[in-house]
């Protein structure tokens, strides 16, 4: 069963595009998707996933599970960032391993959403309250990083209280999380008959735009690879292995909170997924010392591709037992 699922996803378009940019990179090619043209796509994945999660959501009744399952979402994204912190600061600068530990506490929304695909694929299909947990998952890894930086290097960092509210803040605020929210209450809204309207948009076209971010994607994160190579060995192993044994323990884990398999199997990719958009945003803001050429290609370069190819078919292996 593992096999198969492996190289049924291995065998997915989207996946394909992804590796056809990193080949692009590779071969010195000057395919590149425009700037505005990928920052559209960004927004309309983001759109799209938030609206039909709003939509889903619709037709679900809140439950004691549902509740649980937020609450173990956030938990799992404030635990994450403090043990991966102790590991990174032994081989790690504290403002590195404070970035890193935020970026694989928080998620990743393009993980998530190639993740809904892999659903649709094995014919299932995702709860609208997942996407909520999604948004909300992204912040408190933010928060947790600076307070673990600023605890163990109180001499070096100076971080005033007003800039770690403004830190706060962007976390909450954040483009990403503000469309996938507001998609999200507008989809809920909506009904049914109105929804039909704009579903060839949301539905339809989805795979194919997919398609395309993934292709660019994989030319990002080809051309971050050279300077991450720098770092020994240390970057790399963390960023296969630690993704690997988050997903694999909340996909176990998350039986405790709900039963539902592809609940389960989302919890696992979004504790599995490391930011690749918010967390260097924030860092950027206020950890200047901390070094973007090695989070960035360890979530992007890295964790991202191991996730899509050999993470999603393991996680839900283990979520259906």
């Amino acid at each position: 069963m593992n096999f198969n699922l492996l190289v049924e996803n291995l065998t997915n378009p989207a996946l394909m595009f992804f590796v056809l940019g990193l080949i692009a990179v590779l071969v010195k090619s000057d395919l590149e998707i425009p700037a505005n043209s990928s920052k559209f796509i960004s927004l309309y994945l983001l759109f799209a996933i938030g609206f039909k999660g709003g939509q889903e959501l619709a037709h679900e009744t809140f439950t004691m599970e549902i509740a649980w399952t937020i609450l173990f979402g956030l938990l799992i994204a404030s635990a994450i960032p403090v043990y991966t912190f102790f590991i990174l600061k032994r081989k790690l600068s504290i403002y590195d391993s404070g970035a890193v530990a935020a970026a694989y506490g928080s998620i990743s929304a393009v993980t998530f959403v190639t993740a809904v695909s892999y659903l649709e694929i094995q014919q299932m299909s995702l709860h609208g309250h997942m996407v909520a947990i999604m948004a909300l998952m992204e912040a408190p890894a933010i928060v947790i990083g600076l307070l673990l930086i600023s605890t163990f290097e109180k001499g070096s960092l100076q971080m005033e209280k007003v800039k770690k509210r403004t830190v706060i803040k962007h976390s909450f605020t954040n483009g990403s999380v503000i469309l996938i929210l507001g998609s999200l209450v507008i989809g809920f809204l909506a009904s049914d008959a109105q929804a039909e309207g704009i579903k060839p948009f949301t539905n339809d076209i989805f795979k194919g735009f997919l398609a395309i971010f993934l292709l660019d994607m994989g030319i990002i994160s080809g051309r971050k690879l050279g300077s991450f190579f720098s770092y020994g060995w240390f970057p790399i192993i963390f960023a296969v292995v630690i993704p690997l044994i988050n997903g694999s323990m909340v996909a176990f884990m998350s039986g405790l909170v709900t039963d539902d398999i592809s609940n389960r199997f989302m919890l696992a990719i979004l504790s599995a997924s490391a930011s690749y958009i918010a967390v260097p945003a924030a860092m950027k803001m206020t950890v200047p010392k901390a070094n973007p050429g090695l989070f960035l290609p360890m979530a992007l370069a890295v964790t991202f591709p191991i996730n899509i190819t050999i993470g999603m078919p393991i996680y839900l292996l283990i979520a259906s037992y």
